[in-house]
């Protein structure tokens, strides 16, 4: 069955200004990913091709890095993602104004993870992935966004039961 999944949010910043907030990622001065709402991502050397590492129970390798541009992460099937198949990847894209930061989740997997993936992964993937764009447009503009991302119920009872059992 197949998980397709896209975010993405329209930044007023030139490509290449979107392009440093995409390089950043996994680093030190990380300006794209919410580690301070959720596990950091963190791969076993700087962001390259071939380095491993994923964020919290999701684990991946970076296939294919075009510096500003493109990082293309595949699935490593084990973690949170056994059993599914695929990648997913941050890209800058041209917009009609300004450029678009984008995040793709392409895979397959049985009806039991596809399941999994609506119920428990794909609700906190999006509250992720929007507290991300969220983070990226406040980095280029300054500001918070004008209408910053809220989880909803279920996430948040999502998040405490993963607390509960840690």
């Amino acid at each position: 069955m197949k998980i397709y999944n896209v975010h993405e949010r329209q930044i007023q910043a030139s490509p290449g200004t979107v392009g440093t907030v995409l390089d950043s990622l996994s680093g030190p001065d990380d300006r794209l990913w919410p580690w301070d709402r959720w596990p950091a991502m963190k791969f076993d050397s700087p962001l390259c091709e071939g380095v491993n590492g994923g964020h919290g129970p999701v684990t991946y390798s970076v296939s294919e890095y075009v510096p500003g541009r493109r990082v293309v992460f595949q699935f490593d099937g084990k973690g949170l993602a056994a059993g599914i198949d695929g990648h997913h990847f941050f890209e800058v894209v041209s917009g009609d104004a300004y450029p678009v930061l984008r995040h793709v989740v392409d895979a397959e997997c049985d009806f039991r993870n596809w399941l999994k993936w609506h119920v428990i992964i794909g609700p906190l993937h999006d509250a992720l992935l929007e507290d991300a764009l969220d983070k990226a447009e406040s980095e280029l503009s300054g500001r918070p966004p004008a209408k910053p991302a809220r989880w909803n119920t279920w996430v948040r009872f999502l998040r405490w039961m993963i607390r509960k059992r840690q």
